[in-house]
């Protein structure tokens, strides 16, 4: 869940889910930018012979095949610093886990990449939740998880991917989850 926010009152809870506008992007943003502006600026000094540059002089390079070397890494660079820029700005896998007792109805909302599946809307009535399940998995590539077991439906993971919650942090959000609807936790 990683939820930024979580609104409970006795009949709805709501958990906010942190999408892609977090620091970790952000901050391979600007280096990527950075990075990809400087190594473009240095291919293009080494073929004018002029200095863009403001921390060395790269017009005394051979535009081939250093100069051209760096313009495409400076070229890539800047491709994966407007990727992450639009990622951002999109807010992909920002939403939120909304369980309404009120309607009896439960509403996991994502934003996706931009098309016909921008908004991403799963909704089951209440009463076909079976369970709420914890995945642990711990080593190189840890999973900490949690997941809604609805009956006929494959587990719906309610988990912002990325960064594993803490153990605590699982242990918390799925006892509140699972009190709150009145379902076993599973997997603790």
């Amino acid at each position: 869940m990683t939820a930024s926010t979580t609104r409970q009152d006795s009949l709805i809870l709501r958990q906010e889910i942190l999408g892609s506008r977090r620091f970790s992007n952000y901050f391979w943003a600007v280096i990527a930018a950075m990075g990809g502006a400087g190594f473009f600026l240095a291919g293009i000094s080494s073929y004018f012979q002029k200095n863009f540059l403001l921390v060395s002089d790269t017009s005394q390079l051979i535009f081939f095949p250093q100069g051209v070397a760096l313009l495409f890494y400076g070229f890539l660079g800047i491709l994966i610093a407007l990727y992450l820029g639009s990622v951002i700005l999109l807010d992909v896998g920002g939403g939120y886990n909304e369980f309404n007792k009120e309607t009896g109805k439960m509403m996991i909302f994502r934003w996706g990449f931009p098309g016909e599946n921008r908004r991403i809307e799963i909704e089951h009535p209440l009463n076909d939740i079976q369970s709420v399940r914890a995945e642990i998995r711990e080593g190189f590539n840890p999973k900490r998880s949690l997941y809604l077991r609805v009956k006929k439906q494959r587990d719906i993971p309610l988990t912002r991917a990325g960064n594993p919650l803490t153990l605590s942090e699982l242990e918390n959000q799925g006892a509140e989850l699972a009190r709150f609807l009145q379902v076993p936790l599973e997997g603790l």
